[in-house]
């Protein structure tokens, strides 16, 4: 397996990007359109926030097995906004950090996402679904 090679390499760089102006309903509905688990949370180009499809089930009554399901999943958006709910505390890494040392982070955090920033602007992200892909193209 080659050595030192930078998340730049595979990280998403056409990202799907929230503002603490947009509600949870636009969350899910992103999540459920373009099949993605982490949106980054962005003041212009920097990032604030990121808001993962699991910080949504954790405040919805995601297991309800109702026909009014989304009635009750919007209402319950309604009493949070994404800034409540997106996590605060980011771990970020630039574009020059290697792939093995994103494993790394995410190997020992509970999070699995990771924002790559380059003079503290968004440019990137590296989910473990991208770590897993790479590794499995190494066999090929």
């Amino acid at each position: 397996m080659r050595q030192h090679v930078p998340v730049s390499t595979i990280m998403t760089k056409d990202l799907i990007k929230l503002t603490i102006k947009d509600d949870l309903t636009k969350a899910e509905s992103l999540f459920k359109h373009y099949k993605i688990r982490h949106i980054p949370v962005v003041n212009g180009v920097t990032i604030i926030g990121i808001l993962s499809y699991t910080d949504l089930l954790r405040i919805s009554f995601a297991d309800a097995v109702d026909d009014d399901e989304e009635i009750i999943d919007t209402t319950v958006y309604n009493m949070f906004t994404v800034e409540q709910v997106m996590a605060k505390k980011l771990v970020t890494i630039t574009p020059e950090t290697t792939i093995k040392e994103a494993a790394e982070i995410l190997a020992k955090k509970e999070f699995h996402a990771l924002p790559v920033c380059e003079d503290h602007i968004l440019v990137g992200i590296i989910t473990t679904t991208d770590l897993i892909k790479y590794l499995i193209n190494q066999y090929n």
